[in-house]
């Protein structure tokens, strides 16, 4: 890594560009895990310029990117003329949004005016907006619903067939979009004492509201046994929720952020994993964003956990 192209963004320090990479590479190889080469690692982040054209005056920008993460650091203050012919010559343009690769001027330009002592007034750093995920109003206390049915779903792993899943959702009367769209299964959700959880009072289940970032189904073991180990709310008997388990808590309805859950729940576990098995052969995940019960390999592209506990 050349030491000349060490860069001062606000009060972060950039040590190297990428200078192969482009937007239309960075849905494959920090997304889907399988474009320029397969990234496994949440941590690492990588810098690389970029025009972002989706205002009427089109800028050359600064990104920093990674697994899930994607954060405009700066707006470099080129030659417009410059930036412009290079969004009409449209470099290696995305099909899905106004973002373009660099030319050989602009990088040419970069390299002789932006890592060299005067080049710090040419790169205005962004601040950042963070987002607050809106986790829905107050639950009500324990104790609150009265005279619960209070039902016992199967905890244990198991192996579903493809001809068995239709059955698993009428019999429990969970929703799913395909399999059983007029299921509707009623949960008694309540204040666990503990921000990050929550107890459902007929099925006798403490949840984590967030849960574990995406991962094959070997590192989402380990998670879970770390987080055991640690002793996550107070508790170390995390797991994997059943099947059934993990469709007790699908909605019939999709709420403010986009998914087939109360609000209470975050939005950033799409999709998890869930104590089940398929043959000959896959692992079946449960599907909040899209409201439904699939099986995968278990290992492109992962999965997300959102584990439970029998309080």
């Amino acid at each position: 890594m050349s030491m000349h192209q060490r860069l001062e963004v606000g009060n972060q320090i950039v040590n190297g560009i990428d200078w192969e990479m482009t937007p239309d590479l960075t849905f494959g190889t920090y997304e889907s895990w399988g474009g320029r080469e397969r990234v496994r690692n949440n941590s690492e982040r990588i810098h690389y310029f970029f025009i972002d054209a989706w205002e009427e005056v089109p800028k050359l920008c600064l990104m920093e990117r990674g697994v899930k993460h994607a954060k405009v650091m700066a707006e470099i203050l080129a030659p417009q003329e410059m930036v412009e012919q290079c969004v009409k010559k449209q470099g290696s343009s995305s099909l899905f949004e106004k973002s373009y690769a660099i030319d050989e001027t602009l990088k040419q330009w970069l390299l002789d005016n932006l890592f060299v002592p005067e080049g710090a007034g040419l790169i205005v750093a962004l601040e950042e907006d963070v987002a607050i995920e809106d986790m829905g109003v107050g639950l009500p206390q324990p104790g609150h619903y009265q005279n619960v049915e209070q039902i016992s779903l199967p905890s244990e792993q198991a192996i579903i067939n493809d001809d068995q899943i239709a059955g698993v959702m009428t019999k429990w009367n969970f929703f799913d979009a395909e399999l059983n769209p007029d299921g509707r299964f009623e949960n008694c959700l309540v204040d666990s004492g503990h921000a990050h959880t929550v107890i459902d009072e007929r099925t006798g289940l403490m949840w984590q509201r967030g849960g574990i970032d995406i991962t094959s189904i070997r590192s989402m073991q380990r998670k879970i046994k770390e987080l055991n180990e640690k002793g996550y709310g107070g508790f170390s008997d995390w797991r994997m929720p059943t099947m059934e388990e993990a469709m007790s808590i699908m909605e019939p309805e999709v709420n403010q952020k986009g998914d087939y859950l109360q609000p209470c729940f975050s939005k950033e576990q799409p999709f998890i994993f869930v104590a089940a098995q398929r043959e000959p052969g896959g692992y079946w995940f449960v599907d909040y964003k899209q409201g439904r019960a699939f099986w995968s390999s278990g290992t492109i592209p992962g999965g997300f956990g959102r584990l439970c506990r029998t309080v």
